[in-house]
């Protein structure tokens, strides 16, 4: 039977377990030019030294009015590569795969004078209303993607994640909510993700899996549910998406009546639709914290890998202390075994 901490391989991508680390924006660039800091490459490095079998470096940006504030990562210029090639060494040296998750904040920008997104709907009463790009932005736009994707092959890492969820602007294409569009963009609502997928694996070795990230229901009046995620899932699937993130929400303020659950492994459910509807590798995440239930998702096949976000935060190793928790082999480093219990059997 499969557990948490049996190995997983995806083409060339081979893991060591199935625990992932989410990308998590942790607002720390400090010239606002985009590049990782120190901080960055202790935060990650200290998951790999953990035990996390795949990391996934923090949403990344394609341009600097695309990132959520000016304190966030971006792989808009040559410029930035090196200190993320760096990170992603380290975390090799200690037995971690590392990817990125390549992104554009759409409407979301808070820090751009005027934001750009599908079509011109502010994310709520508070915030800057969007410019509609044009047509030929969005193609701009996509080969900005292109140039992300190209920039982090040449930084080595181990796959990429594109950010179609949380209601940045890949989502914001696909969802009729904020896609009001007359041009070929809105008549065909997956045009832009899958223009973005086809540009992206046109850059990836051959056996370099890509990840898409999604949010599988929305959590507004009128917004799709698993059924339109289904669909628009299946279009990325056959433009070349190799494994799905399953998440949720992001689109738009919560309303009380479509408020998701707060128990744990609330979005475990809309990650096993996903794969068995689609027959394709997902990975879950969601208050998937205690290392039993994140066991559970995989030994009941629901998922093929379990995100552990805010747990990981709070504890680098969180990995080596569920492998202690649930009695597998976690591969504690030689240097920290007299901190854990030995495991019996």
């Amino acid at each position: 039977m499969k557990n948490l901490f049996t190995p997983y391989e995806m083409k060339d991508l081979k893991l060591k377990n199935r625990v992932v680390m989410p990308p998590m924006c942790q607002y720390s660039v400090t010239n606002k030019d985009g590049i990782a800091t120190d901080w960055h490459y202790n935060h990650y490095v200290s998951r790999a030294i953990g035990g996390t079998g795949l990391i996934i470096i923090e949403m990344t940006d394609v341009e600097p009015d695309g990132r959520i504030t000016d304190f966030d990562l971006g792989i808009w210029s040559d410029e930035q590569i090196p200190a993320l090639a760096r990170i992603v060494d380290a975390c090799h040296a200690y037995g971690a795969k590392v990817g990125i998750q390549i992104a554009h904040a759409g409407r979301k920008a808070e820090d751009a004078a005027v934001p750009v997104s599908s079509s011109a709907v502010p994310f709520d009463a508070d915030s800057k209303t969007p410019r509609a790009l044009t047509t030929e932005e969005v193609k701009g736009m996509v080969e900005k993607f292109r140039l992300g994707v190209k920039r982090a092959i040449q930084a080595g890492f181990d796959v990429i994640e594109l950010h179609g969820a949380h209601g940045y602007l890949i989502h914001q294409f696909h969802s009729p909510l904020t896609n009001q569009r007359t041009d070929e963009y809105g008549q065909d609502l997956t045009l832009f993700g899958t223009e973005i997928i086809r540009v992206a694996k046109s850059e990836m070795p051959e056996g370099m899996p890509l990840i898409m990230r999604i949010s599988a229901q929305e959590y507004v009046e009128g917004g799709y549910g698993i059924k339109e995620s289904l669909a628009f899932s299946k279009v990325y699937k056959e433009a070349g998406v190799d494994i799905f993130h399953i998440s949720a929400g992001g689109e738009g303020p919560i309303a009380a009546a479509g408020k998701p659950g707060t128990h744990a492994a609330y979005q475990v459910s809309l990650a096993r639709e996903i794969k068995y509807g689609l027959n394709v590798p997902v990975i879950a995440v969601g208050r998937l914290d205690e290392p039993a239930l994140a066991n559970a998702v995989i030994g009941n096949e629901e998922a093929d890998l379990v995100a552990v976000g805010r747990g990981m935060l709070r504890n680098p190793y969180w990995t080596l202390e569920a492998g202690v928790k649930l009695q597998q082999d976690p591969g504690i480093p030689r240097q920290y075994a007299f901190g854990f219990p030995r495991i019996k059997g």
